[in-house]
């Protein structure tokens, strides 16, 4: 603690000084001697804190204050050298008096290791030339210390002026505290800012801190749940708890939060949250900030596992350290925002309500137990409205059937009654009714579903939802926690069924307005990710834990059959358009056999869909509504005409039919068509669409040996850019073009590579930007260079990515184990290898030139990228036109494909 070394004890803090000044007569040495003494004295004092923190990792307001009470004792002594030794003056006139003060969070006595010292240097009337030098003294002493410093110098009647029409300078005001020199100045400062300034503009200054949050939260995310929060300023952070102790001492003159509790603005337990949820941020903070040894106040993936390790957090029950600690950290964000959003309502009724004019001359019906309060929904009973714990049900049902918000009494009052759930009124089948009511009747289930969790009410009525609650999956990909995520899921189904997304997804609008059994999915879609979090297949504990959740609910056997199906396959879609060639015929037949039928087909679209888009911003793109599609369309023709109709020579006959109609309309001769229709194999008509073929017509129609032809176009309708090859193929052809496609920053997304009779390599691979979207028309010239060169043999692929073949700091805390595996069922004539790791610029090459190098043909590639986390499958031929049947091949194959793998991360981390 600061207090261990003796410049921090009062009593000796003046005469150390004086011993190290002793003999010093030049205002530079003064001050060197001063900045020395105190920079040693700092540092020790700053390792003991440090060290306090570390036996105590989760407790950061003691640390917080000793870093505030260092500082003070820092201030003083500089106050002390500058007005003794460097400006001594024995007889100051009215006018050179000066009271230096802390304000903003060193005035409220909290600071983090890096935060900024904000003084206020306050005076009587004009500033005198002693007062000016004094000032600039200290700051230069506090400079020299490599303090940062926020100041200012007024007298009293600027600093009303200057609050009066700044917020920000009000609000620091707020917050001030004398740290030395006059205390009448500060007296008087603190005796006219009351009466004069803040009784009279309370209003004002909650409107304004009500703006302020509101634009705060827009700006980091708008959601508590971004999974890299910002610990000052996000939603649920310190600032969220700062703002709740500005506006009580604005309103009442509180200088402690505890204060609140007696004028009964705040319960005892409701402190006690406050309390809780202030330490575990500061701490947070406080490691943020010694780790980085700047003001970070941004939890970002990188930094969440130091600072989980910091605060002693470990692996268990299949869930990482770093998840554990977030888990807690999202727990307390809830809370703070619930306490806030309370505290914040019950001040905006008392101060700043007005009832509309409309609502003064017509009361809403509401139903019995109910009543309007300042415009708000509250209980008519509140002494024995909580008896039946079927009631806070009820309060939700209401305020979404009349669009009432909650009055902060409700809400207080069913924080405190959650206890009341217990399985008796779980299993009640009214409480089913209700909920059912509120998911499916009223359409803007969202609502309902965010408040509840909120509050506690979703997890207290559905215990195995509330293990979920605040939990972080730790990966690039998911935007939200897993309850966040859910409660997304629902809103996006919302907006489907309430016809909001005809124009982007025609199909699930179609499906939704529909002969669909609703219930089913709704729950479905709520319930998905239930099991996460958990040792075993989240998917299949989900399922399971799904069933007793419906049993409670007193669905029919057959609903809560289709709904654990849908829970337990919610990945299949997904994971069959992604990762798999969907114009492989077996592909197609295993999905449409593992559905059965059109009704499971077009319960899965929706969940699929409604998960993807669920996950966060940008993740849904028009190549993955596209593949969806596909799948959909292929698999209920499948399912309609029988799965014998899906075979080889009906697609292949069906392919060259449709290329000779668009052929002809182009104005091809018939020799020239029946000349492009004969030159390839049967695997190149089935796994291409037909205006791909077109392309690859035109570019073959006259080539010669030697040359090469590309065409690059920005396919909008897929959000990639198709970039298609044709040119005389040769061993390892896919391996440069995907290394071509590395160096200008591409993304491939799928590709098809095929052989014609007469020995020409027809590629096409579909590659998306940074952003997953198309190359612009302005970039596509600089992607044609680099892939000419290259292929040129100009641009060598594996030493111009050496540079570039990075991963990022922040994603380099992700634990992605590789997996390789072989399928020799799932495609009649290829092979499937599946490479499962983290993903990197130069991945794709290092893959596809091990396969080369050991003699293995690519025909398609299917990329499926989750973030950080890539999945390629590449279905592959051996030398001679065979499936890779040997195990020792497959084991031999497996080991350098790893060994790739390793080796290009070693670079990518170096």
């Amino acid at each position: 603690m600061p207090g261990a070394h003796p410049l921090f004890d009062p009593a000796t803090a003046h005469a150390a000084l004086e011993a190290a000044l002793a003999g010093a007569t030049e205002a530079r040495d003064i001050r060197a001697r001063t900045v020395a003494l105190l920079a040693n004295a700092r540092a020790e004092a700053m390792a003991d804190i440090v060290a306090g923190l570390a036996t105590h990792p989760r407790k950061g307001r003691e640390t917080v204050r000793a870093i505030a009470e260092l500082t003070d004792a820092t201030v003083r002594a500089v106050h002390h050298v500058a007005t003794t030794r460097l400006h001594p003056n024995l007889a100051p006139t009215e006018g050179e008096r000066l009271a230096v003060m802390a304000v903003g969070g060193y005035g409220r006595g909290e600071m983090a290791p890096q935060s900024d010292v904000d003084l206020l240097f306050v005076h009587p009337w004009k500033t005198a030339g002693w007062i000016e030098s004094v000032v600039e003294s200290m700051l230069y002493m506090l400079w020299d210390l490599k303090l940062k410093v926020g100041q200012a110098t007024r007298s009293v009647e600027e600093c009303l002026r200057l609050a009066e029409g700044d917020m920000t300078i009000r609000t620091s005001l707020l917050e001030h505290r004398l740290v030395c020199g006059d205390a009448v100045i500060a007296q008087e400062l603190r005796t006219r800012l009351w009466p004069e300034l803040f009784d009279r503009t309370v209003p004002q200054f909650i409107e304004a801190k009500l703006a302020e949050r509101e634009a705060r939260h827009t700006r980091q995310g708008g959601q508590r749940y971004v999974l890299e929060p910002n610990v000052k300023e996000g939603k649920g952070g310190l600032r969220d708890l700062q703002t709740l102790y500005w506006l009580g001492k604005y309103i009442h003159q509180v200088d402690r939060a505890i204060e609140l509790v007696d004028l009964g603005l705040f319960t005892r337990r409701e402190h006690t949250t406050f309390w809780a949820a202030e330490d575990f941020l500061w701490a947070v903070r406080c490691h943020l900030h010694l780790i980085a040894g700047r003001p970070v106040d941004k939890l970002s993936f990188d930094m969440q596992v130091e600072v989980a390790q910091r605060m002693g957090y470990h692996d268990a029950g299949g869930r990482r350290g770093v998840e554990i600690f977030m888990q807690d950290y999202f727990r307390h964000a809830t809370r703070v925002g619930e306490l806030t959003r309370v505290f914040l309502t019950a001040l905006e009724q008392r101060h700043l309500y007005r009832a509309p004019l409309l609502e003064r001359f017509r009361r809403r019906r509401l139903r019995a137990g109910f009543r309007m309060e300042t415009g708000r929904l509250t209980v008519a009973d509140p002494e024995h409205f909580f008896d039946d714990p079927l009631n806070i049900l009820r309060l939700f049902e209401e305020a979404l059937r009349t669009g009432i918000l909650l009055h902060p009494d409700a809400m207080r009052r069913v924080a405190r009654n959650l206890r009341r759930f217990d399985d008796a009124a779980r299993h009640d089948p009214e409480a089913a009714r209700i909920f059912l009511d509120l998911l499916l009747r009223h359409g803007n289930p969202e609502r309902a579903l965010r408040r509840m969790n909120e509050l506690g009410v979703l997890g207290a009525y559905i215990p195995e939802f509330e293990r979920i609650v605040a939990m972080m999956q730790f990966n690039v990909y998911h935007h939200f926690t897993v309850d966040e995520h859910l409660i997304q899921c629902v809103a996006e189904l919302a907006r489907i069924e309430r016809g909001e997304a005809v124009e982007d997804l025609p199909i699930v609008s179609s499906i939704m307005g529909g002969d669909i059994d609703r219930t089913v999915i709704y729950l479905a879609t709520l319930l998905h990710d239930i099991g996460k979090g958990r040792p075993e297949d989240h998917s299949i504990i989900g399922a399971q834990i799904a069933r007793r959740v419906c049993q409670r609910l007193g669905l029919s056997a057959e609903r809560i059959e289709l709904i654990e199906w849908l829970i337990r396959n919610h990945l299949l879609m997904s994971d069959v358009a992604q990762k798999r060639d969907i114009s492989d015929p077996r592909t197609l037949r295993d999905f449409a056999k593992a559905v059965r039928t059109r009704k499971r087909l077009d319960l899965l679209l929706v969940l699929t869909v409604c998960d993807i888009r669920g996950v966060g911003p940008g993740t849904w793109n028009n190549w993955k509504a596209e593949l969806l599609r596909k799948l959909h369309r292929l698999t209920a023709d499948a399912l309609e005409n029988g799965l014998e109709a899906v075979n080889r020579e009906q697609r292949v006959d069906e392919a060259r039919r449709s290329l000779r109609h668009l052929l002809t309309a182009q104005g091809w001769a018939p020799g020239d068509i029946r000349a492009e229709t004969a030159r390839h194999y049967d695997s190149y008509w089935q796994g291409l669409p037909t205006d791909t073929q077109q392309v690859f017509a035109r570019l073959l129609k006259g080539i010669t040996d030697g040359e090469i032809r590309m065409d690059l176009d920005p396919d909008l309708q897929r959000d990639a850019t198709r970039a298609a090859f044709v040119m005389a193929d040769h061993p390892g052809l896919f391996s440069r073009l995907a290394g071509a496609l590395a160096l200008v920053g591409a993304n491939v997304v799928d590709a098809r590579t095929y052989t014609t009779r007469d020995g020409y390599a027809t590629a096409v691979f579909w590659v998306q930007d940074a952003e997953g979207r198309p190359y612009s028309a302005e970039r596509t010239p600089q992607l044609r260079r680099m892939i000419d060169r290259t292929l040129r043999g100009e641009v060598v692929p594996r030493e111009a990515l050496a540079d570039r073949d990075k991963v990022k700091k922040r994603d380099r805390a992700f634990r992605f184990p590789t997996h390789v595996t072989f399928d020799n069922e799932g495609s009649e004539i290829y092979t499937i290898v599946q490479v499962d790791t983290r993903d990197r610029p130069g991945l794709l090459y290092d893959l596809t030139r091990t396969l080369a190098a050991n003699h293995i043909q690519i025909v398609s590639a299917v990329i499926a990228t989750f973030g950080a986390q890539v999945v390629d499958s590449f279905y592959v031929k051996d030398m001679f036109g065979l499936k890779l049947h040997q195990q020792t091949r497959r084991d031999a194959l497996e080991k350098k494909l790893r060994q790739a793998i390793r080796e290009g991360a070693e670079r990518a981390e170096g």
